[in-house]
C-alpha cells in the first residue's frame, strides 16, 4: 500500500529524489503545494514537472478531509462535517465573535475518556487523525472563514473530537505547519489545545518547550466529584493534575486556563467555588466558566443565573481572573460537548 506523502519526513522525502535523480530543492517546492498551497491532488502541482508529478502519483497517495455538509446556526457559527480517506467523519466548527473568528479542530475520530457530559464521548474510539487530517481542517476552515466572514481565521482551539494529547506527535506535527512558514505561518500564540488533564503528556509539553496555550477541562477541584464527571481522573487525580500544571508553567511560563462547566446542583455551589479558588494558587491562571449545553441522553442541566452569579463573584473577590463563556451554535449541535456526527 502506497504511502501518504504528508505521513513521511523530509529525510524520506529527499531520499526519494535523490534515488529518482531528482534535485533536492524540488522537496521545497513539493512541500509549499502540501502545506502552504493545501493541494488536495499532485495534478495541481504546477510548478513541479510531470515526469516528477506522475512519479509521485505512482508512489504516493495524498489523502485529503474533506467537507462533507455544513449548517449555519441563527448566531453565525458554523458547524462542518468533513470525510475522510475511510469515510470515517469528524466536525470542525467556525464561531464568529466581534473581531475574532474562532476554528474547533478536531485531534480524533471519536473519544477513549467517556466524560459523562460530553456528546463525543458516547461515541465509540475510532483512531487518531493524521497530522494532514488535522492541517485539512484548519486550512479549509481559514477559506471557509474568508468567504463567509471576510477574513480569516484568528484564533484556533483544539477543543473538538477527541483527548488532542492521546494523538501527541500528530496534534505537534500538525501545529508546526499550522504555524510555521512552511505552513499557514499562524502564531502559536493564537492557538489553544485542551486536555481533559493527562498529567505526563502536560509535562511532555513543558519539556518540549511548546510556545501555544494550554486548557485543562477541569470541571471540579474536588476530586470525588471529578472522578464522578470524569473517569479519567480516578487514575489522574487533582494532585498529579496540579503538580503537572505546575512543572509545564515554571518551563514555559504560559499561565494556563481552566475550564469549567458549570452543572446545576453539582458543581456551582459556594464549597465548590472555595475549592476551585484554593485550586488556583497552584500557578498564575485564569478560569473560563462555561454554561452547560443540552446533550440527548445525558441527565444534566444547566446552572441556574443566580449560582453562576454568586460562584463568579467568589472567584472575582479571590482576584482570579474569570469569563463567563456564552455558547454559541447551540441549535446546530455545534457548541461545547456536542460534537457527536449529527449532521444529516
Amino acid at each position: 500500500m502506497k504511502k501518504d506523502i504528508r505521513q513521511i519526513s523530509n529525510k524520506e522525502l529527499e531520499c526519494f529524489l535523490t534515488e529518482n535523480n531528482h534535485s533536492k530543492f524540488r522537496m521545497k517546492q513539493i512541500n509549499e503545494w502540501l502545506w502552504s498551497k493545501g493541494s488536495s491532488s499532485f495534478d495541481q502541482m504546477s510548478s513541479i514537472p510531470i515526469k516528477l508529478r506522475e512519479l509521485l502519483k505512482e508512489s504516493f497517495n495524498l489523502t485529503n478531509a474533506e467537507i462533507d455538509k455544513k449548517y449555519k446556526s441563527k448566531d453565525g457559527t458554523i458547524k462542518y462535517s468533513f470525510k475522510l480517506f475511510d469515510n470515517k467523519l469528524i466536525e470542525g466548527v467556525l464561531i464568529p465573535s466581534n473581531k475574532r473568528v474562532t476554528a474547533c479542530i478536531s485531534s480524533q475520530i471519536g473519544c477513549a475518556l467517556s466524560c459523562t457530559f460530553c456528546a463525543t464521548g458516547t461515541l465509540q474510539f475510532s483512531r487518531n487523525l493524521t497530522k494532514g487530517e488535522i492541517f485539512d481542517q484548519v486550512f479549509k476552515l481559514n477559506q471557509e472563514s474568508i468567504i463567509n466572514y471576510g477574513k480569516p481565521i484568528t484564533n484556533i482551539v483544539f477543543m473538538g473530537m477527541g483527548e488532542p494529547l492521546l494523538n501527541y506527535k500528530n496534534l505537534l506535527d500538525s501545529i508546526y505547519y499550522i504555524t510555521s512558514d512552511v505552513g499557514m505561518g499562524i502564531s502559536p500564540k493564537r492557538i489553544t489545545v485542551s486536555t481533559a488533564g493527562l498529567t505526563t503528556k502536560i509535562m511532555k509539553l513543558a519539556d518540549d518547550n511548546v510556545r501555544f496555550n494550554l486548557a485543562i477541562s477541569l470541571h471540579s477541584s474536588i476530586d470525588k466529584i471529578r472522578t464522578e464527571i470524569m473517569p479519567l481522573n480516578k487514575k489522574l487525580n487533582l494532585n498529579s493534575l496540579q503538580e503537572s500544571v505546575k512543572y509545564f508553567y515554571e518551563k514555559t511560563k504560559i499561565r494556563v486556563t481552566y475550564e469549567y462547566i458549570l452543572f446545576n446542583g453539582i458543581n456551582d455551589d459556594l464549597k465548590s467555588a472555595e475549592s476551585l479558588a484554593l485550586f488556583c494558587k497552584n500557578t498564575p491562571c485564569k478560569v473560563n466558566l462555561i454554561e452547560y449545553n443540552h446533550v440527548d441522553g445525558i441527565n444534566y442541566t444547566k446552572s441556574s443565573n443566580k449560582n453562576t452569579s454568586i460562584f463568579i463573584s467568589y472567584l472575582e473577590k479571590k482576584n482570579i481572573i474569570v469569563n463567563l463563556r456564552r455558547s454559541k451554535g447551540k441549535d446546530i449541535d455545534a457548541a461545547c460537548g456536542q460534537l457527536v456526527n449529527k449532521l444529516n
